[in-house]
């Protein structure tokens, strides 16, 4: 039985790694960017050239997004040349970006007023985990379409769930991002707290390391902070359009979100300091700064 060509549009830090393994899946892939030069990248690997979402959409059975931001994948999807320009009633839409829930639950409804199936598919890991095939995928759409896809899901990541109907998985990312921000703001603050009172960072990092304070960022991150490596994994600007999106649907919910709004501010004072492609974890430059610690 031969698998099922996928459209993929998108090919950023975390959309080129996991093109690369669908294509090393045996998965025939047909692929689009504004960057020609990441086009070029996947087409040595075997995949096909898409000129335009339109394009991509008209030859593949399940089209795939990983984009930087909500106005991209509305423009991608409802916009001239775009997915619902070309997309086949019996394809699979699969947003995988973070964005908007409103404009998930609004496509899933495009969707099935159109005749063809949509899922909203966010995605954590981070660069790493899309090039070792270990992202945590959270699922929002219909339980039919999900078991259809969990093979393509399970190239790409390890712990899939599907989280409910259309805009589920952008509830469940947003509250992920929320609890990622908060946590690394409170390890770049006792980082600092400990390095100003004459703690070596590296200790520090160990020992809440096995202890009840242990976490991801301490484990992937917190040893790339000591040493002040802020590649981007997840940038800062990411991040930011992250935590706007939280702050608008708690917004639309009636709920307050003080320590996200915290949060949101400080990866704000990033951008505004021209640190936005910094990892988020350089938050710590922030806490520093503020107590007056030299790198």
């Amino acid at each position: 039985m031969s698998l099922p060509t996928i459209g993929f549009l998108g090919l950023g830090i975390m959309g080129t790694p996991m093109c690369s393994r669908l294509i090393a899946a045996g998965y025939p892939l047909i692929v689009f960017d504004i960057k020609e030069e990441l086009i070029q990248g996947l087409e040595n690997q075997g995949a096909q050239k898409g000129i335009n979402a339109k394009d991509v959409a008209s030859r593949a059975e399940i089209i795939i997004t990983m984009l930087p931001e909500t106005s991209i994948v509305e423009q991608t999807f409802f916009g001239p040349n775009g997915i619902m320009d070309g997309i086949r009633k019996s394809a699979i839409y699969i947003d995988m970006s973070t964005n908007s829930p409103v404009l998930a639950r609004r496509i899933g409804e495009a969707a099935e007023k159109s005749g063809f199936q949509a899922l909203d598919a966010p995605v954590s890991g981070g660069d790493v985990g899309a090039q070792k095939g270990t992202l945590s995928i959270m699922v929002g759409g219909k339980q039919e379409t999900f078991d259809y896809v969990l093979p393509v899901f399970q190239v790409l990541g390890e712990t899939i769930h599907l989280c409910g109907s259309y805009g589920a998985g952008q509830i469940v990312k947003a509250c992920n991002q929320i609890v990622v921000g908060v946590t690394i703001a409170g390890v770049a603050e006792a980082l600092t707290f400990g390095t100003k009172a004459g703690i070596n960072p590296e200790k520090i990092v160990k020992v809440l390391g096995g202890g009840l304070a242990r976490c991801g960022i301490l484990e992937n991150r917190g040893m790339r902070m000591v040493n002040h490596d802020f590649q981007p994994g997840g940038p800062c600007r990411v991040h930011h359009k992250d935590m706007r999106i939280i702050m608008a649907e708690g917004e639309n919910l009636g709920i307050p979100l003080p320590f996200s709004s915290q949060v949101y501010d400080l990866f704000k004072e990033m951008i505004l300091k021209g640190r936005s492609e910094y990892d988020h974890t350089g938050l710590l430059t922030l806490m520093e700064e503020r107590a007056c610690i030299q790198d």
